[in-house]
């Protein structure tokens, strides 16, 4: 069993404990009376310069625990400062030690568009998402069935209004984010077996993407001519984790990536 697939069967065992604390309909009266404005983040990462997503990250399966002597009110206040465009959450708990308490946290503290990032496969999940105060919701092409990303897709963006970042790491997941009808599509530079990261994912996929389609590359970015060089070929949002949280100055080290 792969490390995706270990995390995803762990993942269902949560969404079923939690359908059994919160039912559905319960969620679904919440995300009614606190409807979001739509298309936060998607705004956000079309506006003119470089667009970071920055994220709060507490450990990842390869790289063990990034950084645990940092609240995350503190952190994401610094991603405030220094211009993030959005900010992502990790919410997946066993692998990555997240949680939804996080995603609250962040979205008391900032007025920036919060991305749930998180293996999703159940509509409930994207409920869960938009009550705890997401703007947005990860959905991973490598994760789930094209029927499921269609109805993922469509339940977040047409029904719910918010937006769904629709990750891919080659050809084949591109055509299908396109044919589900993705408008936002991040690009992820990471191996999911071996875990090695190149940009030349990147620069490769960026010629496959639909024309009308925002792209995001994710991991592997680490300065600002990175960013640069893969913003000549398209992209506008450019999502970072690890290089953030390692650092003593977040605020100023996005300002450096930005170019600002």
């Amino acid at each position: 069993m792969s490390v995706l697939e270990q995390i995803l069967a762990r993942k269902r065992q949560r969404v079923e404990s939690a359908k059994g604390r919160v039912p559905l309909e319960s969620l679904r009266a919440t995300v009614d009376a606190q409807r979001p404005a739509t298309h936060r983040l998607l705004t956000s990462i079309q506006r003119d310069g470089i667009n970071i997503i920055a994220e709060y990250k507490r450990r990842s399966p390869s790289k063990g625990i990034i950084r645990a002597d940092v609240d995350v009110e503190t952190m994401v206040q610094n991603y405030e400062i220094g211009g993030a465009a959005a900010i992502s959450v990790v919410t997946e708990e066993d692998y990555f030690s997240g949680s939804l308490d996080d995603l609250k946290r962040v979205r008391s503290t900032v007025e920036l568009p919060v991305l749930r990032k998180d293996f999703v496969f159940d509509p409930y999940q994207i409920y869960e998402a938009v009550a705890a105060g997401a703007n947005a919701v990860l959905l991973i092409v490598a994760a789930l069935a094209d029927n499921q990303l269609v109805e993922l897709r469509t339940l977040a963006e047409d029904e719910l209004g918010i937006d769904a970042l629709v990750e891919v790491h080659d050809a084949a997941e591109m055509e299908r984010a396109a044919q589900c009808g993705a408008q936002l599509i991040g690009v992820n530079n990471r191996n999911l077996h071996t875990f090695e990261v190149t940009l030349e994912t990147s620069l490769q996929l960026s010629t496959l993407a639909p024309p009308t389609a925002t792209l995001v590359s994710e991991s592997g970015l680490n300065t600002s001519d990175d960013l640069s060089m893969l913003a000549e070929v398209g992209y506008r949002g450019f999502l970072i984790g690890e290089t953030l949280m390692r650092s003593d100055d977040p605020a100023r080290l996005l300002q450096d990536l930005a170019g600002s």
